[in-house]
């Protein structure tokens, strides 16, 4: 931490820097429409709330008693599927002009503070969406890849549940069935170029069903032979 660098926790009169760092995140990531809303009022109501909310924490980070950065994080744990407490850094920023001043370590210094208060025994972080530097700023102090989510949308669940599960295993085996056709045509090209088919068979085969008077048995001699040029048998 260098000097004029502190932190502490953010009150309802710190809204107002807290709305204007939240856009100008917004306004520096990549993926703003992921990151939070472009209306200053209702990011106000929404700070508010996690302000009041129990387990929420909000850090403020001060230059020179100016707010420039912010750590947004909760405490979780235990629960039924989770014994051990931790705290999650769910937004860690600082705005562009005030980087290498410290700020960054300050605000994580409070966050450290507040594990060890509630007896967390690990502290997740998740960087801000485009935000690079952050990730490679959070590698540095030791953060490292722990699990990987996986989401969907709303309507792609609905639509998914909603299908029929009958028809749904019919195309599977349907999607099988042309992955195993494929798989034997490419098995009878591999045995044809290796070398000639031996036709003898094939042609006495043919010699039977030519002498066949029943529709029936030709069908069936045409299939057998089909299968024996196939897989070169006589």
């Amino acid at each position: 931490m260098r000097p004029g660098a502190r932190h502490k926790p953010a009150g309802p009169e710190d809204l107002d820097g807290l709305v204007a760092l939240c856009l100008a995140a917004r306004a520096e990531s990549t993926v703003g429409a992921q990151l939070c809303s472009p209306d200053g009022a209702v990011l106000r109501e929404q700070l508010g709330t996690l302000l009041a909310t129990p387990g929420g924490w909000v850090l403020v980070g001060l230059l020179d008693d100016e707010i420039a950065g912010f750590l947004f994080g909760r405490v979780v744990g235990p629960s039924p599927f989770v014994q051990e407490v931790s705290l999650h850094v769910e937004a860690l920023y600082v705005g562009a002009a005030d980087r290498r001043r410290g700020l960054g370590h300050t605000l994580l210094a409070g966050a450290l503070e507040l594990a060890e208060e509630t007896g967390a025994t690990q502290v997740y972080a998740v960087p801000l969406p485009g935000a690079r530097g952050m990730q490679r700023f959070l590698a540095r102090l030791g953060f490292a890849p722990a699990a990987a989510h996986r989401v969907v949308a709303v309507p792609t669940l609905q639509r998914r549940l909603a299908g029929d599960p009958v028809r749904a295993g019919s195309r599977r085996r349907g999607t099988r069935g042309l992955e195993d056709l494929i798989a034997r045509r490419r098995q009878v090209r591999t045995e044809t170029q290796t070398g000639p088919v031996d036709l003898r068979g094939v042609q006495s085969t043919l010699d039977r069903a030519e002498a066949s008077d029943q529709p029936a048995d030709r069908s069936s001699m045409s299939r057998h032979v089909r299968r024996a040029v196939a897989t070169r048998r006589d």
